[in-house]
């Protein structure tokens, strides 16, 4: 199996690249030529080895997209990024669970009403802020009323990446409601460019999403046991599992080919189902020759 863990291109007119968590940023001209690799990350540490859902939200705000050159490509416009993630949640489970389990009533400055069990819908769906992390750091909670103070955005900004974010949320939850899916939580980054605020990255993919089936929510639920889930989540907890939650002196646990293996074939259902569309595995490339195509397919976007 040919994987991609780290690119080194030189695109006509670049000036730079940032190697983020799972891809890696160049910087030509006012664009951004933005590469998908095989890495993930859990703990905000980085593990070995769509487009779609940014044109079904273009009504809702602008977003950095101009065109996928690539498979693997997104080109969108430079926009100067918010130092904040818009993390918002329909339900009680993940990180937050695990905070409220241990007594926490108040994330990010929202209450959490006492009483709730993990997994339980909240009334309504809370955001909970977190900081923008370098590689190696940890993301940290953070408030609106933090955000203001720090001058991280102006209430004016602000308000308007709420309200963005509470629409995406609400479009999100009905894609996936149509696909037999709940959407539990992600998180949108935003940016601004000619004065303008734009969605920035990828959105309600399972790097940045977490999704329950929906058929068998409500018994599991009644009868304390774990969703059946799409998402991340699965990886974080073997990671649990042997040992690891990124802190300080652990190492990161060998993932075996059947746990890749297991993680591809996760992604690739959620995608099926999310889209309903049947997931065409291209033809095998070495590693070469996969670098060779992206370059040709970037660099003949860019000098048309």
């Amino acid at each position: 199996m040919s994987v991609l863990t780290k690119t080194e291109f030189q695109f006509p007119g670049q000036t730079g690249v940032y190697h983020g968590k799972v891809r890696d940023v160049y910087s030509v001209g006012d664009r951004l030529v933005m590469v998908a690799t095989d890495r993930i990350s859990a703990f905000d540490v980085v593990l070995p080895k769509a487009a779609k859902f940014l044109d079904a939200t273009a009504d809702i705000c602008p977003n950095w997209k101009l065109a996928t050159p690539d498979p693997m490509v997104t080109v969108g416009l430079r926009c100067e990024g918010f130092a904040v993630e818009m993390i918002v949640r329909g339900y009680l489970c993940g990180s937050a669970w695990r905070a409220y389990k241990s007594g926490v009533r108040e994330i990010c400055g929202v209450r959490l009403p006492d009483g709730m069990r993990e997994n339980e819908k909240f009334p309504t769906p809370i955001i909970t802020p977190t900081t923008k992390a370098e590689i190696g750091e940890h993301d940290a909670d953070i408030s609106k009323e933090e955000i203001l103070a720090r001058g991280l955005a102006t209430p004016e900004e602000y308000a308007l990446l709420e309200k963005y974010t509470l629409a995406l949320f609400a479009r999100g939850t009905e894609m996936a409601a149509r696909r037999g899916l709940i959407l539990v939580d992600t998180k949108y980054e935003f940016g601004k460019h000619d004065g303008e605020i734009y969605l920035m990255d990828e959105i309600h993919t399972p790097d940045s999403s977490r999704y329950f089936y929906s058929e068998g929510y409500a018994e599991r639920f009644e009868a304390g046991q774990p969703q059946k889930q799409l998402s991340k989540e699965f990886v974080r907890e073997w990671l649990m599992d042997n040992g690891f939650q990124g802190k300080a002196g652990q190492q990161v646990p060998e993932m075996t080919e059947e746990i890749v293996a297991g993680i591809s074939g996760r992604y690739i259902e959620l995608y099926e189902h999310i889209t309903g569309e049947t997931f065409n595995k291209e033809a095998a490339e070495n590693e070469e020759a996969l670098r060779a195509r992206i370059e040709k397919n970037v660099t003949d976007y860019l000098t048309k």
